[in-house]
């Protein structure tokens, strides 16, 4: 088994892996890796299987080093970062200016995605941000786009405003808001809907390909999808399969 760590801005998705599939998960939020409870948790959730490697893609530096010092001090085993430097193997390659820019979230979602459609293929994820990763005919991860998370624009509208209310995210039929709540829905949803589909039409465009796999992960995957016939597959661990991948070329 590996044990695999998806390390957000806001929180950590922790997986545990055979080189076929990811077995078990949970989440706890970021902020918390410096607390001494979460390696208690951590060795709770990990039981007496019997680890291999330790894999981790991560956005906040601050938990790097807490990853690295439970896989060596407290597991006693090889630790793997996804890097654009450590893909060897997992059938992804990059062609981008400044490879080590990529966040390697990113680069994970493009090895799953990869391992699903030979390519073309892009990931759209429903994160804190809105990202999209795109994955030539060639299994090249060539680039994509980040547009604002949908409760990040949302909250900015809240916070901004003196009368605009914080919202729960979830669909609606209407297009025309019969009140400030509803409104805002219209625009979250309904517009970011609007905003998916223009763009992923302008991607196949680009990539001058009649048949562009999309793939959702993250967040607001499967309420987003509902509206989105171009979304072919969710996939809530994408980013964990990518890490699954990774980690098994190392075992």
């Amino acid at each position: 088994m590996n044990l695999l760590f998806d390390i957000g801005n806001t929180h950590t998705h922790v997986g545990l892996a055979s080189a076929k599939k990811v077995s078990k998960d949970f989440v706890f939020p970021t902020c918390e890796w410096k607390e001494p409870s979460t390696t208690q948790l951590i060795l709770e959730f990990v039981g007496t299987r019997t680890l291999n490697n330790v894999a981790f893609a991560s956005v906040s530096p601050k938990a790097d080093r807490h990853v690295k010092k439970l896989a060596s001090k407290v597991f006693k085993i090889p630790h793997i970062q996804l890097t654009s430097e450590t893909l060897e193997g997992t059938g992804i390659q990059v062609d981008y200016p400044n490879p080590a820019s990529i966040g390697a979230d990113r680069l994970a979602n493009a090895i799953a995605a990869r391992s699903l459609y030979p390519g073309p293929v892009v990931v759209v994820d429903f994160g804190t941000a809105v990202t999209f990763d795109v994955v030539n005919k060639d299994s090249q991860y060539v680039g994509g786009i980040i547009t604002p998370g949908l409760s990040a624009m949302t909250e900015y509208l809240h916070e901004k405003t003196a009368l605009l209310p914080r919202i729960e995210i979830k669909d609606t039929k209407r297009v025309i808001g019969k009140s400030t709540t509803e409104a805002m829905l219209i625009g979250a949803v309904h517009g970011y809907r609007g905003m998916i589909r223009e763009l992923i039409t302008e991607l196949r465009q680009e990539l001058k390909s009649k048949v562009l796999p999309v793939i959702a992960t993250g967040g607001y995957a499967r309420l987003m999808a509902k509206g989105l016939p171009e979304i072919k597959k969710v996939v809530p661990q994408l980013t964990l399969d990518g890490l699954r991948i990774l980690a098994s070329t190392k075992d």
